[in-house]
Formats: C-alpha cells, sequence, structure tokens
C-alpha cells in the first residue's frame, strides 16, 4: 500500500514509523513544505522518499494529513478532488468542526475519516519523531456514518496499530470536551510562562528558584506555536467558554487567599484532588491496553 504522510514532524513522523514497523506501508512517501524538515525525514528513516504534493495525492493508496489545522481545512477539498477512486485520507487535527464542515458536501467525503489521535510531546520537528507514541492514547473519530465502511476499516486497523483505542464523537462535541482537557492545559503553560518570563525581567534570580513542579507546569509551553495558534483559533468559541470558567475559579481562589481563609482554600485543594482517582484509571486503562497489545 503506497502511503503518504503530510506534515513529517512529530505527529506524521511517528505515525510513518509506525506503519513501517507494522508493514502496513509498502512504500512510505512523504510530503513537507519545509525542505529541510523533507530531507531530515528521509535522513532518520521516517519515510522511504518525498514527493511533490499533486504526485503523493494522485497515486496514494492512503494518506495521512499531519499539518496545522488552519493549513488542514484549506488542503483537504483539494486533497479529495484529486485522490483515486478507493483512496483514504486520514486527518490527524486537534479540532473537528470546521474540518468537516470543509468538505461537507464533497462528493468524495466518503473516502475521508475525521480522526484526532491524542497524543504527543511539547517537541516538534522529524527529530522528535519516535516509535510508540500513540501506544495506550484514545484516538476519536468524527462523522463515522460519513466515511465508507471500506475507509472506516482500515482508519480503525491503522490506529489500531498504533495500539490505540477509537472513540467516536460528534464534531462539536470532539471539540468542547478537547478545549477543557487539552487547548485550556496548554493556554495556562503559555500564559503561567509569560507571567513568570514578565516577573524575571525585575528579578533575576526567580529562575534559580525554579524548581521540578514549576518545569512540568510550562512544559507545554515550549509547544510549537504554529500549531496551537490556529488549533486555539478554530476552537475559539469552546476554548472562551473554558477559559471563563478557569479565570472564575482563579478569583475565587484569589478571595479567598486574601481573606487569609485556609479553610477554604483547602476545601478547593481537597476538592480538585478528586481528579487524581479520574486520572489514575485512565493510567490503568491505558497500561493494560499496551499489556494486551
Amino acid at each position: 500500500m503506497k502511503t503518504t504522510v503530510i506534515g513529517l514532524g512529530l505527529i506524521g513522523g511517528s505515525i510513518a514509523l509506525d506503519l513501517r514497523k507494522a508493514g502496513i506501508a509498502t512504500e512510505l512517501v512523504g510530503v513537507d513544505l519545509n525542505g529541510a524538515n523533507a530531507a531530515k525525514a528521509v535522513t532518520l528513516g521516517l519515510v522511504d522518499s518525498i514527493e511533490s504534493e499533486g504526485t503523493a495525492i494522485t497515486t496514494s493508496d492512503l494518506i495521512i494529513l499531519a499539518i496545522p489545522v488552519n493549513a488542514l481545512a484549506q488542503l483537504l477539498p483539494s486533497v479529495l478532488d484529486s485522490i483515486k477512486k478507493k483512496a483514504v485520507v486520514i486527518d490527524t487535527g486537534s479540532t473537528k468542526r470546521m474540518i468537516c464542515r470543509a468538505i461537507a458536501n464533497h462528493p468524495n467525503r466518503g473516502q475521508f475519516v475525521a480522526s484526532h489521535p491524542i497524543a504527543g510531546t511539547e517537541n516538534s520537528g522529524p527529530e522528535a519523531a519516535f516509535e510508540g507514541l500513540f501506544r495506550g492514547k484514545t484516538n476519536i473519530i468524527c462523522e463515522k456514518e460519513k466515511s465508507s465502511k471500506e475507509a472506516l476499516e482500515l482508519a480503525e486497523r491503522i490506529f489500531t496499530v498504533l495500539g490505540m483505542s477509537t472513540i467516536f464523537m460528534e464534531p462539536e462535541e470532539h471539540d468542547k470536551h478537547v478545549a477543557y482537557v487539552s487547548h485550556l492545559s496548554h493556554v495556562s503553560s503559555f500564559l503561567l510562562g509569560q507571567t513568570v518570563l514578565d516577573i524575571e525581567r525585575d528579578e533575576k534570580n526567580i529562575f534559580a528558584l525554579a524548581g521540578s513542579g514549576f518545569a512540568s507546569t510550562v512544559r507545554l509551553a515550549k509547544s510549537s506555536p504554529d500549531m496551537w495558534a490556529p488549533i486555539f483559533e478554530q476552537n475559539s468559541e469552546y476554548l472562551s467558554q473554558a477559559l471563563l470558567e478557569y479565570i472564575m475559579h482563579l478569583q475565587k481562589f484569589q478571595y479567598f487567599l486574601m481573606k487569609r481563609d485556609g479553610k477554604e482554600l483547602q476545601r478547593i485543594m481537597k476538592d480538585a484532588n478528586r481528579i487524581r482517582e479520574i486520572l489514575n484509571g485512565i493510567e490503568y486503562k491505558q497500561t493494560k491496553l499496551v499489556q494486551e497489545k
């Protein structure tokens, strides 16, 4: 199966490595607007060769789109215009409403599977790719009823090979949920980093006091702005709502802090501690899934 990966960064490169290892891709082709990234992807063995976008799209059996969501919404209609009759197109975008709307009435809509494999690190580029990135993680497929039986089966097979469990959602439901559990955490990390950088301009020793807690909290602030700004923009409605609720909790915490009400502060933190049970349960399920694979 000739497979083309468009976008040879962390996500696209890691998918390529896992598909190669599984033997699904008999020929693995890469496409990337950044010539240096494209060359590096070949050197690192992520793909066998680089082809022009037009050639790759018209000759491939499987096309993986792993590019920023703004570019994805623009490119996807033309990709579906050009693919072979039985080719399958799968995206990896972190938003789904605008992407699905962009091809809602396309005659080849059935050959597309709207997906979001939820995995990643704060690193980017071909060098960031590695085998097993997706193992034990969750994949979301939206509008499965609009994908053909053959396209859906191939997509599910691929995500199973990647070691993922797949769930199904509608695009609006997806974007609302990821605004809270993914996008909000990135905004928080970016702005915490910015807050500390602002203070550091006047207080030069602040980073000498930064421990592992600070490092883990701002880790996501090292993520690529080129990737995340379009995500925030496309999901602005739900992310804005999430931010309003987050700000409300911050203001409430500040109120009790200013009152020196340790009892209320402790109650808020104990209530937040309940997240531990949920995350431990998710970690257990992910570990079990990896062991079963």
